[in-house]
C-alpha cells in the first residue's frame, strides 16, 4: 500500500518516543494500531462489496445472453408449427368441422360416451 522500508518505521517510531515521552507512547501506538485495523476493514469490507457487485453484474450479463438465446431457439422451434397452421387453413378442402360420428355405424362418439356412463 505504502512504499514505507522498516528502517522508515524505526525512524518514526524514535521521534514519537521522544515527543510524546514513555508514559503516552504505548497508548499512542495502541490508537495507532486501531486506526489501522479499522482502515484495513474498511477497504476490506470495500473490496468485497464492489466484488460481489462485480460478480452479480456478470451473473446478470451471462442470464440476459441466456435468455436471449432460449427465446432465439424458442421461436425458431416455433416457425414450423406456424407454417403449418398457415397451410392448414389455406387448404380448401378443410372445413374445420370435426366429424365426431363413426364411418361404420353413424353413431357420433359423444352418444357411445353417454351410452357407456
Amino acid at each position: 500500500m505504502f512504499d514505507i522500508g522498516f528502517g522508515e518505521i524505526v525512524l518514526i517510531a524514535v521521534l514519537a518516543l521522544v515527543v510524546l515521552g514513555p508514559e503516552k507512547f504505548p497508548t499512542a501506538i495502541k490508537t495507532l494500531g486501531m486506526w489501522i485495523g479499522k482502515a484495513k476493514r474498511t477497504i476490506n469490507g470495500i473490496q468485497s462489496e464492489i466484488s460481489e457487485e462485480l460478480r452479480l453484474d456478470e451473473i446478470k450479463r451471462n442470464v440476459s445472453i441466456t435468455k436471449e438465446e432460449l427465446t432465439q431457439e424458442l421461436d425458431e422451434l416455433k416457425q414450423p408449427f406456424a407454417e403449418a397452421g398457415v397451410e392448414a387453413k389455406a387448404d380448401p378442402s378443410d372445413t374445420g368441422v370435426a366429424d365426431d360420428k363413426d364411418d361404420n355405424t353413424g353413431v357420433s362418439d359423444l352418444d357411445t360416451k353417454a351410452d357407456k356412463k
